[in-house]
């Protein structure tokens, strides 16, 4: 086993390689492009450990890794077009500094060449991962539209928003570490358990997210705070403010999510208020407790050592332990 910090670097040492200098310049470009923008490579880094939590040598699990990242930056792609979004990584979207139809296209070619890369597999194994992967797409594109849908309603339940969540962002965490396993050609019962420890660690991931959109430090978040207030987005801290709320909390809070000030300095102050009076803000905190404990319970299950069960516990420990 290896430091995340190792993993990350033989993964950028691998993308540094990929042949994707080819013609047409104006589709090849732009993919290289959004995948010279690095970011964690979090999920890619998960497919080499799972592989070698279940003894398989982490080159073995190359080309799943960089499938799973290629599939992620073609779904940042789209999104980006979808949301109008001017910045990715802190540099120009590709719709923004090519155009649209180049973003469109280029994002199509990626999920194409993410397939392409399961190809360096035994038909067996290729099945598998090809079989999980279009799974993992299809619910990646309805966690999608599902959270499109929430912006225009106003009757979203906590299932549905944390079943969006699960399909949008979880189930490329837990199928990016199933896929080390399948590469390992672990037992059933361990792929099955990896994907489950990866799922309900993405789906802590996202709720402590959403916490940290609102009550993060601007200083170490990364992005800006408060940015989902502004955007009226019906957040788990939103949705249990609405649970918890008195009738007069809850009209407030409706109507600070029908505007749109010049300036929101009094407009997430004030949400920001509401979560934390209406007990909103502890009841998110305790949800992402609860997901990473599931999360662990997993790992008593799992068929490994006890030193690669730590392994996994304090990489999930540490992934939530972001005190910005």
């Amino acid at each position: 086993m290896q430091s995340i910090s190792n993993y990350q670097e033989k993964i950028s040492s691998h993308f540094a390689l990929l042949a994707l200098n080819k013609e047409p310049k104006n589709l090849y470009e732009p993919i290289q492009y959004i995948l010279s923008l690095g970011g964690k490579r979090l999920r890619p880094v998960l497919t080499l450990m799972a592989a070698e939590i279940f003894d398989a040598d982490y080159t073995k699990a190359l080309s799943a890794a960089t499938a799973v990242e290629v599939f992620h930056n073609f779904s940042l792609i789209h999104d980006d077009i979808m949301d109008d979004a001017p910045l990715r990584r802190g540099n120009e979207t590709v719709h923004e500094k090519w155009d649209i139809n180049t973003g469109i296209l280029s994002g199509d070619a990626m999920l194409i060449l993410a397939y392409q890369f399961f190809e360096d597999y035994e038909p067996k194994i290729f099945q598998e991962l090809a079989k999980l992967f279009s799974k993992t797409a299809l619910e990646v594109c309805e966690g999608q539209q599902y959270d499109v849908d929430f912006e225009t309603r106003d009757d979203v339940t906590i299932p549905e928003y944390l079943k969006m969540i699960e399909f949008k962002t979880a189930v490329l965490v837990g199928s990016a570490m199933k896929m080390g396993a399948i590469v390992a050609e672990t037992s059933e019962e361990n792929k099955n358990l990896i994907y489950d420890f990866g799922l309900n660690l993405g789906i802590a991931f996202q709720l402590q997210d959403d916490y940290l959109d609102a009550f993060g430090n601007p200083e170490t978040f990364g992005k800006q705070v408060g940015g989902d207030i502004i955007e009226n987005k019906k957040t788990y801290l939103y949705l249990k403010a609405i649970e918890f709320a008195q009738p007069e909390e809850k009209e407030q809070l409706l109507h600070l999510f029908s505007i749109q000030p010049n300036d929101n300095t009094d407009k997430i102050n004030s949400v920001k208020n509401i979560f934390n009076q209406t007990g909103a803000s502890e009841a998110t905190q305790k949800a992402i407790q609860d997901y990473t404990f599931s999360a662990f319970e997993t790992l008593e299950k799992m068929n490994i050592s006890n030193d690669k069960k730590m392994i996994l516990k304090a990489f999930g420990e540490k992934l939530m332990n972001r005190n910005v």
